[in-house]
């Protein structure tokens, strides 16, 4: 208050050309602070909020367009899905998983935004409403804070703590980056964790590789794993929903078709919390790795199972009347 007062009191002193210079400077002083403002925030390459220093100079999400105007896309990912907005849909019938047991050794990777393991393009998927046959490529998470929330997608509101990415392209493609230039290229198979209070044997060799590969560009090899004993039995997965977007980093292609599925992975809090170990390029904590989720701009959202409540529906109308039957007298 008191600056704002001398400030007054020297431009009624001054002569009016003192006054006209006084009031471009201020006019210039926000213009200047709004520039450095720009150069601590916006340059760089891209980081998740979590990142973020004025030492660090990066994009943060909201800013993730200043990396790769595709960001700014109208289709993006990850979303909150809305489930009583969801539309059933019979064509997302039940999925077809290819080889997804066969056991594979490959690198487990630290790549300065998440972990990632490429697979051999034999496993692959069909069926659940694809417009063709799918090949996986790789996956990898997403986290939060030592088993705090951390999912990128949301139900009805609610982030789990972590989210597992199984990217696929379609099986005349070779590489990714070909696949993405395919309006339905890719499809991304997502599934969420839940905290359990026993470890999870099945990712034993996961949680074990992540403490040899801390630092940034760090990876080791990963011993036998197959894609199956990382997800749900496959009679645990007829309950889904779909919808179009893109990838959830940059450049942002939105060249995705997206299923996420509504069973959990349960995980020990000490398994999830094994994630939050990593290191950042920095050397900062690798925690919340995710996205906030984008506007749906429009688009719609699809569930599976529509035959399954179909089914349920009439279980129960069926146990009402033989209930009702019951309680007549004789």
């Amino acid at each position: 208050m008191r600056l704002h007062w001398e400030k007054n009191k020297s431009l009624c002193c001054f002569p009016r050309s003192s006054q006209r210079r006084t009031k471009m400077q201020h006019l210039i002083l926000p213009v200047l602070l709004a520039s450095l403002w720009t150069l601590c925030t916006g340059a760089g390459d891209w980081c998740y909020q979590s990142q973020f220093t004025c030492d660090h100079a990066c994009n943060t999400p909201d800013k993730w367009d200043h990396a790769n105007s595709a960001c700014a896309g109208k289709q993006q990912s990850p979303i909150n899905v809305v489930t009583r907005k969801t539309l059933p849909d019979e064509r997302l019938t039940r999925f077809k998983f290819d080889n997804y047991d066969h056991i594979f050794r490959e690198t487990i990777k630290n790549n300065g935004h998440s972990v990632q393991v490429n697979v051999p393009h034999v496993a692959t998927i069909s069926g659940g409403g694809l417009p063709d046959t799918y090949k996986a490529v790789q996956f990898h998470l997403h986290w939060g804070t030592d088993g705090g929330p951390g999912s990128e997608h949301t139900i009805d509101g609610e982030q789990y703590p972590m989210e597992l990415h199984i990217v696929h392209m379609r099986e005349k493609y070779t590489d990714l980056t070909t696949a993405l230039a395919d309006a339905q290229g890719v499809a991304v198979l997502g599934f969420f964790y839940e905290t359990s209070r026993s470890a999870n044997r099945k990712y034993d060799s996961m949680i074990n590789a992540l403490k040899s590969i801390t630092d940034t560009d760090a990876n080791t090899s990963l011993s036998s794993i197959s894609l199956a004993q990382l997800i749900p039995p496959e009679q645990n997965m007829t309950r889904f929903y779909r919808y179009k977007g893109s990838l959830t980093t940059p450049g942002c292609t939105e060249s995705v078709i997206w299923t996420l599925f509504e069973k959990p992975i349960p995980l020990s809090h000490d398994q999830l919390k094994t994630f939050s170990g990593l290191k950042f390029k920095d050397g900062k904590r690798m925690v919340s790795t995710f996205r906030p989720v984008q506007p749906l701009n429009g688009r719609q959202v699809y569930r599976s199972g529509g035959a399954v409540i179909l089914v349920s529906s009439a279980l129960l109308v069926a146990a009402i009347a033989m209930a009702l039957g019951l309680s007549q007298p004789n």
